[in-house]
């Protein structure tokens, strides 16, 4: 799992670890990755891998590291918010950033890791989306492309793989409540002059059920994923209902 030192990583992390999975927890952090390490007590075992999944060259190298482990589950889940700004206010090095955290990472992983699973003719592969990729978030251009981009590396992906025993899909959870979401709080409020708690009352309005969601209900939610063995090519919204506006 990558991303797996905080937040929604960390969550779904639990989940997997509560399942009787083994754990191997990939970020930049190595100290955060053993906060997460020490909060699991399965009886799987637990790994902690740190590398920059931007870097070809650290993700070759870790796949070689890994290669003896029999990997059956990938979660690609590093990502960042990047700015919130107009497009127009946007520097080309901003929308790279988030494009190779939220992108490029899915797909160097994937270029490590599937040829093994399509070998072995079996393997899952979770790739962390947002609903915020398929409806409008104003200031939020290259997070939103993003994140539809997961999607459309998902499904094809899957479509190329599925021959061979391999599943991949999509979880888009909507606004789940945590600091990332306090974050782009704060920085929406600072960029429109709106308060937070006006900010935070506005989206959550914008949901079915009039909430926000929990990092457990995303690791629920890919738990039951990987239980659906015809589930695949796939993109599952987790928003508590969020409509269009």
């Amino acid at each position: 799992m990558t991303g797996a030192g905080a937040g929604l990583g960390r969550a779904m992390a639990r989940a997997l670890d509560s399942a009787g999975a083994r754990l191997i927890l990939v970020g930049r952090t190595e100290a955060t990755l053993a906060q997460t390490a020490g909060l699991l007590d399965g009886t799987a075992g637990r790994r902690v891998c740190v590398a920059d999944v931007t870097d070809p060259e650290a993700v070759s190298a870790l796949g070689a590291d890994l290669s003896a482990e029999g990997i059956s589950i990938l979660v690609n889940n590093a990502g960042i918010g990047g700015p919130v700004k107009l497009l127009q206010e946007i520097e080309p090095a901003e929308w790279d950033q988030v494009f190779a955290s939220n992108v490029r990472s899915i797909y160097l992983m994937c270029r490590a890791f599937v040829p093994p699973m399509i070998a072995a003719g079996a393997g899952d592969v979770i790739n962390i989306s947002s609903v915020s990729g398929k409806r409008p978030l104003v200031r939020r251009t290259p997070y939103t492309a993003s994140k539809m981009a997961v999607i459309g590396l998902t499904r094809t992906l899957a479509a190329e793989v599925g021959e061979h025993g391999v599943r991949v899909n999509s979880l888009s959870p909507g606004y789940v409540r945590g600091p990332r979401m306090e974050r782009n709080f704060r920085l929406q409020a600072k960029s429109t002059g709106v308060p937070v708690e006006e900010i935070e009352a506005a989206f959550v309005a914008r949901t079915a059920l009039r909430r926000m969601v929990t990092e457990e209900e995303v690791g629920s939610a890919l738990l039951a994923m990987l239980s659906m063995t015809a589930l695949s090519g796939a993109d599952v919204d987790l928003s508590a209902g969020i409509v269009a506006p």
